[in-house]
């Protein structure tokens, strides 16, 4: 790695109205390094990355890249300098292929007519090259959350960029998914390509990055060499506390049987068969595509049910839609939280109460607005939401931040069954923990949870049983004393044809 400096800013800050999101940031980031940007939700770290891609413009404060200042940047400037980011995000285009999402922009063409055949055998060469078979003919509205982020990931790789930011990019990946991605990020690195690299899973910072920088609060802390951290004073510096790596114990679950699934079937999956008792919480794992998501959204009236039973605290339970599904005390925290979690353009206050808002109906019709503020209160103390006040647009708060926000939209309709999928996917280590002891409190108070997870520590750390997907079907069944990874991934693999 060369010690000359590509990217640095000086005095760099952005301000929202009264709130400070960056605050006199001086930073220096030396050509061909892979920089770890760590921090917890609300730091400032996508704050950062959106100011050097000229997504917005700074309120103070210099860019220096390649030798050149810049008050600011605009996304045409950053692209031309060789820029590239990947958010949290997606710009995808929904009902455009995968290859024509890649390439949108730079298609070739002789003239006015596209080169379809050379954009869709480019499109399927970088796909391949990462070890990832699909087909790059279907239209991303079409696969799953995860592949959407490996699109975003080659759409920037693409453009072959001397400096790429990654931010959260293996948020929605599984193991097999990410060590893959690691390896390409190695081979940019091998071309010596700049990488910005933004993670909460601090073992990926520690397997690929040369340093790591902190932020906290918007101000920057500390910055040097990742093998001068272990992983316990990096989470201090994130975090400024201490943070224990414990999982939350659950008391233990009844006999009582709250959910019982047999032989589900619809689009998606088939012949699924799981039991869920009161005061529990079972784990769903499994790889990409695998139908834990599918069966989530089966059970919540998101997908029709082509056949099977549910039973539902002793009765049968048909459900017609998510709406109907919260009627009747299941509820679902979906894992892409920014188009089926929250309403981004609602405040605060409009989204905890949104799936409740009858109880908060005077004469059928009037809101009763005392109530409304007095709950959403509650449930910001509750949650420790960070937010200026219940006023605040939701689509400016910070992911970790928001996801508490879903969960008090489904808490206040006071479910019996709760459905987590990814419930910690994209949020820090401090808000990780807070998340696992109120799913493990809902436990205690006899709630049912279902959790979704591609993270092997969480899935068995958090969970009482286990059950594995493969291929759109449970492929095994284990309890607590019976976890290890290496029989979990066995599992997810069964039927599977090999890559």
């Amino acid at each position: 790695m060369s010690d000359d400096v590509i990217l640095s800013v000086s005095g760099l800050s952005k301000y929202y109205a009264k709130v400070k999101a960056l605050d006199n940031i001086n930073l220096a980031i030396k050509r061909g390094e892979i920089l770890a940007l760590c921090g917890e939700n609300g730091a400032g770290k996508s704050t950062f990355i959106k100011l050097l891609t000229g997504a917005e413009a700074p309120s103070h404060g210099t860019i220096t890249y390649d030798g050149q200042t810049y008050q600011e940047l605009n996304p045409i400037l950053s692209m031309s300098l060789g820029i590239a980011a990947v958010y949290q995000e997606f710009s995808l285009i929904p009902y455009l292929s995968i290859a024509e999402n890649i390439f949108y922009g730079r298609e070739p063409s002789n003239g006015p007519v596209l080169k379809r055949r050379e954009i869709f055998a480019r499109a399927q060469k970088l796909f391949d090259d990462m070890g990832m078979h699909i087909d790059v003919r279907q239209r991303v509205c079409d696969i799953g959350v995860a592949y959407q982020q490996l699109v975003e990931i080659l759409k920037a790789v693409s453009r072959k960029p001397k400096f790429i930011i990654l931010d959260e990019p293996t948020a929605p990946l599984t193991l097999k998914e990410t060590a893959i991605f690691l390896n390409i990020v190695k081979k940019l690195k091998e071309a010596n390509t700049t990488i910005i690299f933004i993670s909460h899973r601090l073992e990926e910072v520690f397997e690929i990055c040369d340093r790591a920088a902190v932020f906290m609060d918007g101000k920057f802390v500390t910055c040097k060499d990742v093998k001068d951290f272990t992983m316990k004073s990096l989470i201090a510096s994130m975090v400024g506390r201490e943070i224990s790596g414990d999982y939350p114990e659950p008391r233990k679950t009844t006999d009582e049987v709250v959910l019982e699934c047999k032989d589900l079937c619809n689009e998606h999956v088939h012949d699924v068969n799981f039991v869920l008792h009161k005061g529990e919480i079972i784990g769903f794992g499994g790889l990409v595509g695998a139908g834990r998501t599918e069966t989530a959204r089966a059970l919540f009236g998101a997908d029709p049910i082509k056949s099977g039973e549910i039973t539902l605290k002793g009765c049968k339970y048909v459900p017609k839609n998510p709406r109907h599904a919260l009627k009747c005390g299941v509820g679902l925290i979906p894992e892409d939280r920014k188009s089926q979690g929250v309403l981004l353009g609602l405040v605060v206050r409009e989204n905890v109460v949104f799936s409740s808002l009858p109880k908060y109906l005077k004469m059928g019709f009037i809101i009763d607005s005392k109530r409304e503020k007095s709950a959403t209160a509650g449930y910001i103390k509750e949650l420790n939401i960070k937010t200026p006040s219940m006023e605040q647009l939701v689509r400016n708060l910070s992911g970790g931040n928001q996801q508490k926000v879903v969960l008090a939209r489904i808490l206040s309709t006071d479910c019996d069954v709760l459905i987590f999928d990814e419930p910690t996917r994209g949020i820090d280590v401090g808000a990780k923990q807070e998340i696992y002891q109120l799913m493990c409190e809902l436990a205690n108070q006899g709630k049912a949870i279902i959790m979704i997870s591609s993270e092997m520590p969480e899935l068995i750390g958090m969970s009482q049983r286990i059950y594995v997907m493969s291929e759109g079907t449970i492929t095994a069944e284990l309890k607590r004393g019976e976890f290890s990874q290496e029989k979990i991934l066995e599992m997810a693999s069964v039927g599977r044809k090999s890559a």
